[in-house]
């Protein structure tokens, strides 16, 4: 087994090290001057978006969820371990400089995000009464490459059905056996029921749970940030100039800690966004809107409330806590232990329950990334139960598998699914470029923006694009 975990963290490392943190910036960069700034310079378009999306139906008595339901789908995916256990790992690991990294992936990440959204509206397919889409769809229509698209697929199941739930699971575990004392395998039964009751349900059942559940827990956990915030304010310059020095200082880039951070930073922050890791686009894809940019709008703003917002509330109050950082708390234990240090034994039950929900509600989310894959791989019914079931079995094994082992196999697989994504969105980013602007050249009009193929020469023969 120590080989084994050998083999998994060496692996881990070289994907880490080198590959994957050159590929996210440099495609993140890259989209971000193609884009002349999109995810800086139409904030307010995408609030606007988001406040005015609402249910539409489409095709006579056909009910399709809305760009705000797709919206929360793919955040009950992004909220979750990544905010509460992945930014204590990270901060545990890489110091407070592993912060500022987190912000930068997300900042400059989320132009992938908008890219890789819009990309799945324009390529998305209808299905009985939804829509369906993703990566592997785009890769398939829009590059006319199924051994890849396949690949994706596989690889997305694995991701998220398997390993990303694992941890999910593992994390919520940990939480209640430190709050309350649970064993692990009692927490295992419940989580696995619950889910495949969840899941045997469909994305409109998906939809309306996160729908609820979702900003409820936001919005509580943010609630109880800005309050350690406050009470601690004037600890807040200190703060981010510790965490900005971390960042960069001589000390840190002598010892190796700065390349700990990047890497740190860089890998969770990845964890909990997901900006171009090619997830969103499964939810993205399902939403009924007029023009494909309008969802790349709403889902890079889910980047932004993700990372900026929920993993920098835990962060600080991390950091603000004075908890020491070199001992052997790490994961969600750590996040306990520092809530518990600024408003006491509460503390440690609040992020219990608060991960229960975070956590639970992106292993429903996660299970409807790989459903739509398991669709496009074939449209046997038979398959998408037994997938179902496996999907299960992971919750209950994710409970039972060490901290160490549950993280390693999540960064492995997400970093390949992410190199793939990576490759198709460069490939296809041209025509997300063109529909910006496009988009931007009916908004100067003072119109709503409405997208037919017919609009764009390039587009208008493609017979890969079948909703628009």
């Amino acid at each position: 087994m120590e080989f084994i975990q050998t083999i998994i963290d060496q692996t881990n490392d070289i994907l880490w090290s080198y590959v994957m943190i050159i590929s996210l910036l440099g495609c993140a960069i890259y989209f971000t001057l193609r884009s002349r700034f999109v995810q800086f310079g139409m904030i307010g378009e995408m609030c606007r978006q988001l406040i005015n999306s609402s249910e539409r139906h489409i095709d006579g008595d056909h009910k399709h969820i809305s760009p705000f339901q797709a919206f929360v789908v793919s955040l009950a995916s992004r909220v979750g371990t990544g905010n509460l256990a992945g930014v204590a790992t990270a901060i545990a690991v890489g110091g407070a400089g592993a912060v500022f990294w987190m912000w930068i992936i997300a900042l400059v990440g989320a132009a992938n995000a908008f890219v890789e959204s819009t990309l799945a509206q324009l390529y998305k397919r209808r299905a009985d009464d939804s829509f369906i889409g993703g990566p592997a769809y785009y890769i398939m229509q829009g590059l006319k490459c199924r051994p890849m698209a396949i690949l994706f697929s596989v690889l997305t199941i694995v991701t998220f059905g398997f390993a990303f739930n694992t941890v999910q699971s593992n994390t919520i575990c940990e939480a209640f056996q430190n709050a309350f004392g649970v064993d692990n395998f009692y927490m295992g039964i419940v989580l696995t029921v619950s889910t495949l009751l969840i899941i045997f349900g469909g994305i409109q059942r998906i939809a309306k749970v996160s729908s609820v559940v979702v900003p409820i827990m936001a919005v509580g956990y943010i609630i109880l940030a800005f309050v350690v915030v406050i009470i601690n304010v004037t600890k807040l310059p200190d703060l981010i100039a510790i965490i900005i020095e971390n960042a960069f200082g001589v000390e840190q880039l002598v010892g190796g800690g700065m390349g700990a951070a990047v890497m740190q930073g860089i890998k969770r922050g990845l964890f909990s966004n997901e900006a171009g890791m090619g997830s969103a686009p499964n939810a993205a894809a399902t939403a009924s809107t007029s023009h494909p940019v309008k969802q790349g709008l709403i889902q890079t703003l889910g980047v932004f409330t993700d990372t900026l917002v929920i993993c920098s509330a835990t962060a600080f109050i991390i950091l603000m806590s004075g908890v020491s950082l070199g001992g052997e708390l790490d994961g969600v234990k750590l996040t306990q232990e520092a809530l518990t240090a600024e408003i006491g034994g509460a503390g440690r039950i609040f992020v219990a329950i608060a991960i229960f929900f975070f956590a639970f509600s992106s292993i429903f989310g996660n299970y409807y990334y790989g459903e739509a894959n398991i669709r496009f791989i074939t449209k046997s019914r038979i398959a998408l139960n037994v997938y179902r079931l496996i999907v299960g079995a992971m919750v209950m094994a994710g409970a039972m598998l060490s901290l160490k082992t549950v993280w390693s196999l999540a960064d492995i697989t997400m970093a390949l699914m992410t190199l793939c994504n990576l490759v198709a969105i460069v490939l296809l980013g041209r025509q997300a470029m063109l529909l910006l602007d496009d988009y931007r050249a009916q908004r100067k009009q003072g119109v709503d923006p409405v997208f037919k193929k017919e609009r764009i020469k390039e587009l208008a023969s493609n017979d890969g694009i079948e909703c628009w």
